[in-house]
């Protein structure tokens, strides 16, 4: 129903950035909230941003201050903008999208829909 794709990912240096896109086709609707996640090698994945339905930006405490999430909804494409790259940040990220029931980006077990993610590496 809802397909996702993402890319601009790519290895940089610590200080450095990366924007992030996400491609959405299929039923998408303005009443769906969509975000990021990540996933390191052996940990769970996390939350990173997300917009909830009436629009209000959320972020992880590891990345607020650096970090912005932002979509173009004339065409369907979600963006995080990644400043002041930390090794730490070395993940793959993953776009996320759900129906959004209680109108707030839900924990991962239960998104709806998932892009394929596109890895980021941060070196020292």
């Amino acid at each position: 129903q809802v397909q996702l794709v993402e890319s601009g990912g790519g290895s940089v240096q610590a200080g450095g950035s990366l924007r992030l896109s996400c491609s959405a086709s299929g039923y998408v609707t303005s009443r769906r909230c969509m975000g990021w996640f990540r996933q390191a090698p052996g940990k769970e994945r996390e939350g990173v941003a997300g917009i909830d339905r009436d629009g209000t930006s959320t972020y992880a405490d590891s990345v607020k201050g650096r970090f912005t999430i932002s979509q173009d909804n004339a065409k369907n494409i979600l963006y995080l903008q990644m400043n002041s790259l930390k090794p730490e940040d070395t993940a793959m990220y993953y776009c996320a999208a759900d129906s959004c029931p209680s109108g707030r980006l839900p924990y991962s077990r239960f998104i709806d829909y998932w892009g394929q993610g596109t890895q980021v590496t941060v070196s020292s």
